[in-house]
C-alpha cells in the first residue's frame, strides 16, 4: 500500500484515519470497528463491503 495514499485515506463514515494490516490486505477503521478490504492494490471503501470487527478487537 502506497504510504501517501494512507496519508490521505479516511474512514468514509467516521473521517478517522485507518491502520493498514498488511497480513489481512485490509484498512482498519478502530471507531467503527471496520475493515475495509484492499483488492488488487485499490482501496474497497464501501460500507457495504467492509468487514465487522468484533467489539474487542482494537
Amino acid at each position: 500500500m502506497d504510504a501517501r495514499l494512507l496519508d490521505i485515506l479516511v474512514c468514509p463514515i467516521c473521517k478517522s484515519r485507518l491502520e493498514y494490516r498488511k497480513s489481512a490486505n485490509e484498512l482498519v477503521c478502530a471507531p467503527c470497528k471496520l475493515a475495509y478490504p484492499v483488492r488488487d492494490n485499490v482501496p474497497i471503501m464501501l460500507e457495504d463491503e467492509a468487514r465487522r470487527l468484533p467489539a474487542d478487537a482494537s
